[in-house]
């Protein structure tokens, strides 16, 4: 069995009046993530950290911000790209472990259903991924409400 690990990271500005789109559901808040596609900072996280493990380059090389056909993509239809792209290279998916940082809304509620959404998309179960929250003590960009990021590590197997 040949097993690799792939990391993901990846950031997105808050804008007042933007949707906040997070782990493929609609987070109610006043400011939501903004970027070429639906700045999902936790599917571009993941689908960055499954890429890296198969080593087939990143997100951005795939679905690149400057071809209009992604402006405004549900991140969901990226990740589904993804999953197959791996797959297709011979490996599953194995499990995700992924933080997001933010100081604004609280994230935890929204878990169950964020796992429920992604373990769909990619076929695993909801008990292989792990999404936790976290707020940075209202330090930078996170701290300011200016902006989310989030990390993830993937393992895949062939």
């Amino acid at each position: 069995m040949k097993v690799r690990v792939g990391f993901g990271f990846d950031v997105h500005q808050l804008k007042e009046g933007a949707d906040f789109w997070l782990g493929g559901i609609k987070i109610p808040h006043s400011k939501g993530a903004t970027g070429h596609s639906d700045a999902d900072v936790l599917v571009h996280t993941i689908c960055d950290a499954l890429l890296g493990a198969a080593n087939l380059r990143d997100i951005g090389f795939h679905f690149p911000p400057s071809d209009n056909q992604y402006k405004g993509i549900d991140s969901k239809i990226l990740l589904k790209d993804v999953v197959k792209l791996v797959h297709d290279k011979g490996f599953t998916i194995g499990n995700i472990d992924a933080t997001i940082a933010l100081q604004e809304p609280k994230i935890n509620p929204h878990i169950p259903e964020m796992k429920s959404v992604l373990s769909a998309i990619m076929k695993i179960d909801e008990d292989d991924i792990s999404i936790k929250a976290t707020t940075t003590e209202s330090l930078g960009f996170e701290g300011r409400e200016e902006g989310v990021s989030a990390y993830a590590v993937v393992l895949i197997q062939k």
